[in-house]
């Protein structure tokens, strides 16, 4: 069984960290884009999601009814666990276990192929917090993508709120 690739409009882009030089950027994908996926390749009657708990944390597992060569079918399941997210503890861990037992099945695992994204500070509006610390509210979006045998060999990633490019790269330049 073969996922396609993600496009463009499916990558989000967050700050990872922050400094007075610049950003670290991540790409990731959200739950709404496994399953949209997982509807348009095996259709939505044929996979299904269970949580569980083991040693303490939280694991999804993604059931997809596979078809056997003798004409049946039978239930093949991958499983990860979870994080908790900053905001909402328990949806973000049960998605985050969604997500990761969907990277089992293989969607999306480009992602882990994606280059370092640096954005120096004359591409993102920088603000020093009264603790010391830097911030921005900056927001980020995949422009273009270019993906090879489930490689990412081009981005580019536009800063939505100043509405310039902040990053390109294209595997073999510099």
């Amino acid at each position: 069984m073969k996922f396609r690739d993600l496009t463009a409009s499916e990558i989000e882009v967050r700050v990872a960290q922050i400094n007075e030089k610049g950003c670290v950027l991540l790409l990731y994908k959200d739950a709404r884009c496994d399953m949209n996926i997982l509807d348009e390749t095996v259709g939505g009657e044929n996979w299904q999601r269970e949580h569980y708990e083991c040693k303490g944390n939280l694991f999804c597992r993604v059931g997809i009814l596979v078809p056997m060569r003798d004409g049946g079918a039978q239930w093949v399941w991958k499983s990860d666990c979870g994080t908790e997210s900053n905001t909402e503890a328990q949806k973000g861990e049960a998605s985050d276990s969604f997500k990761r037992a969907c990277f089992n099945w293989g969607i999306g695992r480009e992602l882990y192929t994606a280059p370092f994204i640096w954005v120096p500070s004359g591409k993102v509006k920088i603000t020093k917090t009264p603790k010391g610390s830097f911030k921005t509210f900056d927001k980020f979006s995949v422009e273009k993508i270019k993906i090879e045998n489930k490689r990412i060999v081009g981005v580019s990633i536009i800063n939505r709120s100043l509405g310039q490019r902040a990053f390109v790269y294209a595997e073999g330049q510099k």
